[in-house]
């Protein structure tokens, strides 16, 4: 199993800076790809101080200019908010300018508010998103391209320049069936349990499992990318200190995926109608060994990539301690970093 680190751009409080946020980010991947991570993860998300990303390929181009060999992830593209006919060649652009080190996750939108405001009802967003899609992989794979569907109509075209090489595309779902079906479209898969328990975690590794094994031969190469909120901790008083900052994390989440009650782009956090632990159970915060134990379980059953979720409101010293310490005293126990064993060749 390999690592991640998820750079999810969390602003609450503006008076921080947009500047000093993403200098932490950029703090985090610099630290993440010189102790072996094997990829960073950033967002799109637009109008909001949740998950603040509202230009990732340049993020992504900016990250690669800073690091040297850590892969970078889009998780996800919010392909509805875009024209496949500009965003292909901005992907082709974005890969070479990484050195194609990008890996593409392509999402729907997860939150009503940002969706309506960009145009599109959530309630639309998978419609549009499927055509998409279709567009998206169609003009990276072949030349002179011309569409009638719902979203899009165009007469031939080519996108130029041309990709030097088939960029790794994986889709994003979070409900055991969507995961399932996408598998057997032949996606690599990124996922979240979100807030969910153990069990829904296992039941979406199952649902990418059966897809799998439904491809034969044709799905050995699929991979599947887990990202979960984690944090590596002292002790129990620093333990739930973490699980409070998590639960009210959440208390926005509920707001964004809801109500979507916002004051200037700033989300207010909603009362959870979850108690906080309910929350901390579903959640990996815990010491070095307990990490340890608890990822085993998720290399067991056969998760390729887990991405930490460490950016909920922690600081960003908090934050450098927690990679830090995770490469040193977990990473070293999973069979990525030993090169005597044999592993699945990873994305």
């Amino acid at each position: 199993m390999k690592f991640s680190v998820q750079l999810s751009c969390d602003y609450p409080d503006p008076a921080y800076g947009g500047k000093q946020l993403y200098a932490d980010m950029i703090e985090q991947a610099l630290l993440a790809d010189r102790l072996g991570f094997d990829a960073v993860s950033i967002t799109e998300h637009h109008l909001i101080n949740l998950l603040m990303m509202p230009a990732p390929l340049q993020f992504a181009v900016k990250i690669a200019g800073v690091t040297k060999r850590v892969k970078i992830i889009l998780g996800v593209a919010v392909l509805p908010l875009h024209d496949m006919r500009v965003y292909a060649g901005e992907l082709v652009c974005a890969d070479i300018f990484t050195d194609y080190r990008l890996l593409v996750g392509l999402g729907r939108g997860a939150f009503p508010f940002e969706t309506a405001r960009m145009g599109i009802p959530i309630d639309k967003t998978l419609e549009k998103f499927d055509e998409s899609v279709a567009v998206l992989q169609t003009l990276l794979t072949e030349e002179e391209v011309s569409w009638s569907g719902k979203y899009y109509q165009f007469e031939p075209l080519t996108v130029m320049p041309r990709p030097d090489r088939e960029i790794p595309l994986l889709m994003s779902a979070v409900k055991p069936e969507a995961i399932y079906h996408s598998t057997r479209r032949g996606f690599h898969i990124m996922t979240t349990p979100l807030a969910g328990d153990h069990q829904y975690m296992l039941d979406q590794v199952d649902a990418f499992d059966r897809g799998k094994s439904e491809l034969g031969p044709a799905g050995e190469a699929l991979t599947l990318s887990l990202s979960r909120v984690s944090f590596l901790v002292k002790d129990d008083a620093d333990r739930r200190a973490k699980n409070a900052i998590a639960h009210h994390y959440y208390g926005r989440f509920d707001n964004i995926r809801g109500p979507g009650v916002m004051h200037h782009g700033v989300i207010s956090p909603l009362p959870r109608t979850v108690p906080i632990e309910e929350t901390a159970e579903n959640l990996l915060v815990c010491t070095p060994s307990e990490m340890i134990d608890k990822l085993k379980v998720y290399e067991a059953v056969g998760v390729d990539r887990f991405i930490l979720n460490i950016n909920f409101g922690t600081s960003q010293p908090e934050m450098l301690e927690c990679i830090e310490n995770f490469a040193t005293q977990v990473m070293p126990h999973f069979a990525a970093h030993n090169a005597s064993v044999p592993i699945r060749q990873v994305i």
